[in-house]
């Protein structure tokens, strides 16, 4: 196996053991919540709490990578990630599960930028589109994972046990650790002396360094913020809304959930190969203005087949744009600041869109699925016009901009 293939393997596997971790709350929290008698308020909170995790972490493993090397950095972030979750089956009481869902948010929220940056560094710049969809699909399969795992242990087992599951990553990190080289881009930099004093100034200043690249800066963590607010707000409410307004059956808002995943998927390595074909401004373009139109449209669905497909159609272009943030955030940034703008910024967004799903359920508790719907609309118009706003690349500092 190739060096590139090998970062695809490695960044895929490393994301698909993160959705998993996360995923395992989702499943497991009714569990929790029962058995710390707490309410529903209380047991929202480790989401959160995990998210804060996954920005603190995204900021501190991403400087960590520039500076010390992405395979290293990369293996550290699992390990920690793995036993913030093995630990999580041990708690005793919320308190220590809050504790331990941080710990795993910090290994999670920095695994993610670091593989999207040795990813970025190995394929060239005409094919990092469908590399960056092949390593986002990881999470769906996380989420397939955690569903599998979650049917046959925690009606046996329990939830604690489905936790101490999460120690197994650990084995991934040595693997990774023992068959990964280091980026040889990151290695050249390291020895080109015109870095050094960048490098002094504080890797997460750079990133505000000029007027023009803290515009760039604001922009992408706008954007990345509504990519992962209208996931949560679909993805969390919309199979509940469904069986408000359509009557379906928790079976039947089962078979949408598959449906949506499938139509992400096959979005991803859509927008991938967009990305490569048209630029990554004209394919975002697109996937945002359809998000907005068909997540509007959906809320007049009406018939399971109409359900069905249109969620399938709203996943494809709503979460198929997921697919392109890795390779857009890393070609923003000179290599010596990549792993740090790419994980502060999209794990920014992940702890500001991850607050979301409370807007659309004061949205839904106030007025109806039609509102709901238009809000989530409006923002990914939002997020067009930010992305409209955002310059082509100087090439003198930045590398593989926007405009190819």
């Amino acid at each position: 196996m190739n060096y590139r293939n090998k970062t695809v393997v490695a960044s895929v596997a490393g994301l698909t053991l993160e959705g998993m971790d996360i995923m395992f709350i989702s499943f497991a929290m009714s569990m929790i919540i029962a058995e710390f008698h707490i309410d529903l308020a209380t047991g929202g909170l480790i989401s959160s709490i995990t998210n804060i995790g996954m920005l603190a972490g995204g900021i501190i493993f991403g400087i960590l990578a520039d500076k010390f090397g992405r395979v290293r950095i990369f293996t550290y972030t699992i390990i920690l990630f793995a036993i913030g979750t093995a630990l999580t089956g041990l708690a005793t009481n919320i308190e220590q599960v809050y504790v331990f869902r941080f710990i795993a948010g910090l290994g999670a929220g920095g695994e993610y930028g670091i593989g999207m940056a040795l990813v970025s560094e190995a394929w060239p710049k005409n094919k990092q589109g469908r590399a960056s969809s092949y390593v986002s699909i990881g999470a769906q399969y996380g989420v397939i994972l955690a569903a599998l795992l979650s049917a046959i242990i925690l009606p046996t087992l329990g939830w604690r046990a489905l936790f101490f599951v999460g120690v197994l990553p650990v084995i991934f990190a040595f693997i990774v650790r023992k068959n990964l080289d280091e980026s040889p881009e990151w290695m050249e930099a390291q020895k080109q002396k015109k870095f050094v004093s960048k490098q002094e100034k504080g890797k997460l200043l750079q990133l505000f360094e000029t007027p023009r690249t803290t515009m760039t800066t604001i922009s992408l963590a706008i954007m990345a913020t509504v990519q992962i607010a209208g996931y949560n707000g679909l993805m969390i409410w919309l199979p509940s809304m469904l069986q408000q307004s359509q009557g379906l059956s928790v079976s039947s808002s089962a078979l949408w959930t598959i449906s949506t995943a499938v139509g992400m998927i096959i979005g991803m390595l859509t927008f991938g190969q967009f990305m490569d074909r048209i630029g990554a401004k004209r394919a975002f373009g697109i996937f945002l203005l359809a998000s907005a139109c068909a997540v509007f449209l959906y809320s007049y669905a009406e018939g399971s087949a109409g359900v069905l497909i249109g969620g399938a159609i709203v996943g494809f272009f709503s979460n198929g744009m997921f697919a392109g943030y890795g390779a857009l955030i890393s070609s923003y940034y000179p290599v010596q600041i990549r792993s740090t703008a790419t994980n502060t910024i999209f794990n920014f967004g992940r702890a500001i869109g991850g607050l979301s799903p409370i807007l659309v359920g004061y949205i839904l508790q106030s007025y109806d699925m039609t509102v709901a719907m238009t809000y989530l609309a409006v923002l990914y118009i939002i997020s067009f016009v930010v992305m409209l706003s955002l310059k082509k690349r100087q090439p003198t500092t930045l590398i593989n901009g926007l405009n190819h």
